[in-house]
Formats: C-alpha cells, sequence, structure tokens
C-alpha cells in the first residue's frame, strides 16, 4: 500500500507552476478544494486554465484568482454568480469557453476513461457547434467533443485515506469524482484523513489508484451562493 499523503496543501500544490491547466472539482461553492484555491492565491501563479463548473463568487472560490488576474482562461458551464468574471469576460481580458453542463461533466470522464473524444447532441446547430466536427448517427446529427487534457485536477473529499482513496458526500459528487480520473496527476484535500482500511470499501466512490497526493485541509467556510430561507410566521 503507497501512501500517497503530502504534509500539508504547501507541498501539495508545489509543482504548479504559471500557464498550467487545472480541474477544480465542485459544484456552485460545495466541495470546492478551498484550501488549494487559497494556496493558489499565495503562490501567484498565473497565466492559468482553469476548468470547472463553475467560476466561483467575487470574493471566494475561484473569483479569488479572478480578483488577481491569475486567470488565463475560464472552461465552464455556469458562471452566472460572479461580477468580476463578467467584467473581465466583457473587457476582453479573460477568455471563456461555455460549455454545457453534461458535455464538461462527459469531456472530464473521457479523459479519465483514456477516451480523446465524445460524440455529444448536445449544442448542435447553436454557438456552440462553429468549427466542430458534425457526424450523423441513425439520423441524428452529433458534435465531436475532445477530452479535456489538464496537467493537474485537484478535487474535495469529506474523507479519505493514506491510499488516496476518498469519499464525497452529497452535491460534491457531481463534478469531483470524474475529475479525480482524469488530471495527469490527482491532488485531494480532505476534511478528514484516516489510515488504509479505515473506509468501508463499498462506500469509496474514488479508488486511490487515481490520485497522486492528499492532504488533510483546515478552516472550511463551505459557503453558499444564494441562501433562501423560509420567511417567519
Amino acid at each position: 500500500m503507497i501512501n500517497k499523503t503530502v504534509k500539508n496543501v504547501t507541498e501539495a500544490c508545489a509543482d504548479i507552476q504559471d500557464g498550467a491547466t487545472i480541474m477544480l472539482g465542485g459544484f456552485g461553492l460545495c466541495g470546492i478544494p478551498e484550501n488549494s484555491i487559497a494556496e493558489l492565491v499565495k503562490k501567484g501563479v498565473k497565466n492559468l486554465t482553469c476548468i470547472s463548473n463553475n467560476a466561483g463568487v467575487d470574493d471566494f472560490g475561484l473569483g479569488l484568482l479572478l480578483q488577481k488576474k491569475q486567470i488565463k482562461k475560464m472552461i465552464s458551464s455556469y458562471v452566472g454568480e460572479n461580477a468580476e468574471f463578467e467584467r473581465q469576460l466583457l473587457s476582453g481580458e479573460l477568455e471563456v469557453e461555455l460549455i454545457p453542463q453534461g458535455t464538461l461533466a462527459t469531456r472530464c470522464m473521457a479523459a479519465g476513461y483514456g477516451m480523446p473524444a465524445i460524440f455529444t447532441p448536445a449544442g448542435v446547430g447553436t454557438e456552440v457547434a462553429e468549427g466542430k466536427e458534425v457526424r450523423n448517427f441513425n439520423g441524428k446529427d452529433y458534435l465531436l467533443e475532445y477530452a479535456f487534457d489538464a496537467d493537474f485536477a485537484i478535487v474535495k473529499a469529506w474523507k479519505g485515506d493514506t491510499a488516496g482513496n476518498l469519499i464525497y458526500r452529497s452535491t460534491a459528487r457531481n463534478f469531483n469524482p470524474m475529475m479525480a480520473m482524469a488530471g495527469k496527476i490527482t491532488i485531494a484535500e480532505v476534511e478528514e484523513l484516516v489510515e488504509a482500511g479505515e473506509l468501508d470499501p463499498d462506500q469509496i466512490h474514488t479508488p486511490g489508484i487515481y490520485v497522486h497526493r492528499i492532504f488533510q485541509g483546515e478552516n472550511y467556510e463551505k459557503r453558499i451562493e444564494q441562501r433562501t430561507v423560509r420567511p417567519k410566521k
């Protein structure tokens, strides 16, 4: 059994350099690698290409990297909660590739499975299809979309062990598991780190074979993008 534990987030992210392409797990602000994002801000790496379902909010998540203008290109499916993202997009400071959410997920999965590309009906006949190959199968058109090629995948799990096995909770499972499979180097931060063999094998979502480094994070805020509560009666 290989111990993949590193001391802290600084050691985990030490070799992430300018110009890297990085997948970042999470859905909205749920299950995002908060510690690793903060470390990238601290390191000051720039010209990053970030693949993420969303772009955080102005003062949290990937919004922190956007504030420092460390991101060159965002590849996302939802970006509606971030005013700084909008400003950089409209001013031409930020390159943006908007992708249907299912296509984003499947391109991550294809990378993890070792598949070079997929065919999907999503986006046919729209701006998404411009410049892309369209092929007809059984009378229906499909777009050719390539698997992602990411230098790093950074994910966040609820619990993990020293062999890199991971368990996610609820909505955090939306993108973290498939991104964990897809990076050339996968870094996992977890709320609780235990010894190998302590996790129930039937509960593991990401096998340790996909994870290269793991560390226990700290001080998670777990913010909510828009909190809606029932009015008092």
